[in-house]
């Protein structure tokens, strides 16, 4: 046998250990092996009755969204477009692409930050979600079982690669997380294969973007209505044999390590499939407006304002007190809703002048009320509040 032969030989020998590792280190298609499989028979009770929430929620945030400047801006450019009637848009009734169709309902929802949220990573992931599978779907006419299955498993998508930067996204802002929803939702509705529906995560890593500095403006909604485009081109690309690289979540330079800084832990990209589901542990609905993590001081100033029935014009004084509020920058009133809802000024300032906080507050004439721009320059924070 000359050393060529031996060389060969080595090479055969080692070649289905070779292509394990190889396999095992391509995360996209691990992970597409798992939620392409999962059936909705399989699913928990409470996963199902989630994701109905969340299309509900999703909804009830576009309506209001749908009279906001900046949706409506891009709704006009894309019915001005126009194409193929595939989806229909939300409040409007025009079908365009569902590509179009998805990122421009998206929109809506996001405009009124009053979707779900992912408390986890702090993601809007299921905008996107029914953004992108209620326009896939009307075109393919996709059963409720189909689609709710596609919102569960998108989910769980979007937070495990969310949980897998560590909560260090570098600057970035979440829509980089939950375009990966909506891209294996889309890959689901499509019927995508297992490796299909890789390659259409991989689409999605090297597509989409997104800065956190944006999260104060327009530039949000915007991002959150790319997300749902980036997907819905994404598993359309690779339904037709669109192939990028394999190991494009995990390779240096890379998405994890691009947008992750270094600091990830891809174990938990494939950590306990299926054991729990994101959707059930740790999507939350808003029964009020704004940003989250703000609903908790605005419970307690309702609370606070109701039980000592000072009237809003004797306030002198407003203190914030918890261990995540320990400084806080002087306030200004509000020009608009979205400085309101990313505002824990005007919250507080609106709980105490009307003891109540709600749905109303997101309008003109709450945002716009004196008695509230009053209360706001009187706001301050405890700098020792209590431990928990």
């Amino acid at each position: 046998m000359t050393r060529r032969d031996l060389l060969q030989s080595a090479f055969l020998a080692a070649w289905p250990v070779i292509a394990f590792a190889r396999e095992s280190r391509n995360l996209a298609l691990t992970l597409a092996q798992f939620l392409n499989r999962t059936r909705f028979d399989s699913l928990p009770p409470k996963a199902i009755e989630h994701a109905k929430m969340i299309i509900a929620s999703t909804l009830a945030s576009a309506a209001p969204g749908s009279l906001i400047d900046s949706a409506r801006i891009v709704r006009d450019l894309a019915k001005e477009r126009a194409g193929k009637p595939e989806a229909t848009l939300w409040f409007d009734g025009t079908k365009l692409p569902m590509n179009e169709a998805a990122r421009v309902n998206a929109m809506l929802s996001d405009a009124a930050a009053s979707d779900d949220s992912d408390l986890r990573n702090v993601a809007h992931t299921g905008t996107t979600l029914t953004a992108a599978g209620l326009a896939i779907g009307e075109r393919t006419g996709a059963t409720g079982q189909d689609l709710l299955c596609a919102i569960v498993t998108g989910y769980e998508a979007a937070g495990r690669i969310g949980e897998a930067l560590s909560g260090d996204r570098q600057g970035f802002h979440a829509s980089v997380i939950v375009a990966f929803g909506g891209v294996v939702a889309a890959a689901r509705l499509l019927k995508l294969t297992d490796e299909q529906m890789a390659h259409a995560i991989g689409l999605t890593a090297t597509t989409m973007g997104g800065l956190a500095i944006g999260t104060n403006s327009w530039a949000r909604e915007y991002q959150a209505g790319n997300a749902a485009l980036c997907a819905v081109n994404a598993a359309l690309a690779a339904g037709r044999g669109y192939t990028v690289n394999e190991d494009m979540l995990e390779a240096p330079r890379g998405f994890l390590s691009v947008f992750g800084g270094g600091k990830v832990d891809t174990e938990k990209l494939t950590r306990d499939f299926g054991k729990e589901w994101d959707i059930v542990t740790h999507m939350a609905i808003k029964l009020v407006p704004g940003a989250h993590a703000f609903h908790p001081a605005v419970e307690a100033a309702v609370n606070a304002a109701r039980q000592s029935g000072v009237p809003p014009e004797d306030v002198v004084w407003i203190l914030v007190s918890g261990p995540q509020i320990r400084t806080i920058a002087r306030g200004r009133p509000p020009r608009d809703l979205v400085e309101a809802i990313h505002s824990l000024h005007y919250f507080l300032a609106s709980a105490v002048a009307d003891k109540d906080f709600s749905w109303v507050h997101a309008t003109p004439e709450k945002i716009h009320n004196p008695a509230v721009a009053r209360l706001i320059g009187l706001i301050e924070a405890d700098p020792s509040p209590p431990p928990v």
